[in-house]
């Protein structure tokens, strides 16, 4: 049974990993990590070597889909030697889906490399089409770079999808520039609420930017027409198609619609810590079993142990924190920051 499929408590499989590579980023979001962050001494980390160890231990164990995230993958040194070892997982048929999760800002430059080793699609993180505004959003970031390195994924062949934070007062003015802009230059689109995350991110500014879907669904509706769509990808969104563009609109919503029942993907860090649940403080430590033998068997044992503790859901809601009322705590907020698991 060593290599038997991970099925969790509640039946479900684990046929998708979200492997942190750094927790640095080159941005400074401001629903994602303090301008002021300190981050994780460089011996913490996971080599790149262990990186690849690790992953090629879920994929044997049935995972299908890898999704590497940071902070910002790409400001990983040598991360491109990772993908390209990856790559031969996709060459065997063992893994279906090698994909990343990026603000952009590095793009240009590994935009070609990412296509050779098998990269198909990507996810870009993009909340506004405004200069002024982006440079508020992530504190440190340019959109100009950020736009050059998206038309230079699109012409290495790549499909993009654009994720945008769902901000309250930020860019609720921009939902039809952006959907517009998506439709026009074939980009998919998926819209997030802002999720309660970090230590130093007090309730006020988390309700404050909090914009339910609900409603960013229902102006677009009015707008352009709406179809519901049965397509699942195995991710948390649920998807609509837009009857004036066509273009598919995901949204993903961990307050308002709880999307766990299909819950099919697990967390690992940099440091080699696996999440079970993104809105759990719950982890397992795969980094003493990776580097206590060269033997799998340990490591194995170790994700096994780990999905069986695997929890039904998050506890992310706001609509029963006092705050709401004037006073209190959001339930089930984070401490950490969505930085250090890896979105």
């Amino acid at each position: 049974m060593q290599n038997a499929p991970l099925i969790d408590p509640f039946a479900r499989a684990i046929t998708y990993l979200r492997l942190s590579v750094t927790d640095r980023c080159d941005f400074r979001c401001t629903y994602c990590m303090s301008e002021a962050m300190q981050f994780l001494p460089r011996a913490d980390l996971l080599t790149l070597e262990e990186l690849d160890r690790l992953s090629s231990a879920f994929i044997a164990l049935g995972v299908r889909k890898l999704r590497i995230t940071g902070g910002e993958p790409l400001v990983r040194k040598g991360i491109m030697t990772l993908f390209q070892s990856l790559s031969r997982h996709l060459a065997s048929g063992a893994l279906e889906d090698l994909t990343l999760t990026t603000n952009g800002s590095q793009l240009a430059r590994y935009a070609d490399d990412l296509a050779a080793c098998g990269v198909r699609r990507i996810n870009v993180s993009l909340d506004t089409l405004d200069a002024d505004k982006f440079a508020a959003i992530t504190r440190w970031g340019k959109l100009g770079p950020v736009l050059d390195g998206i038309a230079a994924a699109q012409a290495a062949g790549m499909r993009v999808k654009i994720n945008t934070v769902a901000l309250k007062g930020v860019n609720e003015d921009e939902l039809f520039t952006l959907t517009d802009w998506c439709a026009k230059a074939g980009h998919d689109l998926t819209f997030i609420e802002v999720m309660p995350m970090g230590e130093d991110m007090g309730d006020a500014l988390r309700l404050g930017q909090y914009w339910p879907l609900t409603d960013l669904r229902a102006r677009l509706a009015a707008r352009y027409g709406m179809t519901e769509l049965p397509l699942r990808t195995g991710g948390p969104a649920r998807y609509v198609r837009l009857d004036a563009t066509g273009q598919q609109i995901g949204f993903i919503t961990p307050l308002t619609h709880n999307f766990c029942e299909s819950c099919n993907r697990v967390r690992a860090t940099c440091t080699g810590q696996l999440y079970m649940c993104l809105g759990q403080n719950d982890m397992a430590d795969l980094r003493a079993p990776l580097r206590a033998s060269s033997d799998d068997a340990a490591l194995t044992a170790a994700i096994r142990a780990a999905i069986a503790r695997k929890p039904k859901g998050h506890d992310f809601d706001y609509t029963r924190a006092p705050a709401l009322a004037g006073a209190g705590a959001v339930k089930g907020q984070m401490p950490r920051h969505m930085s250090h698991t890896g979105g």
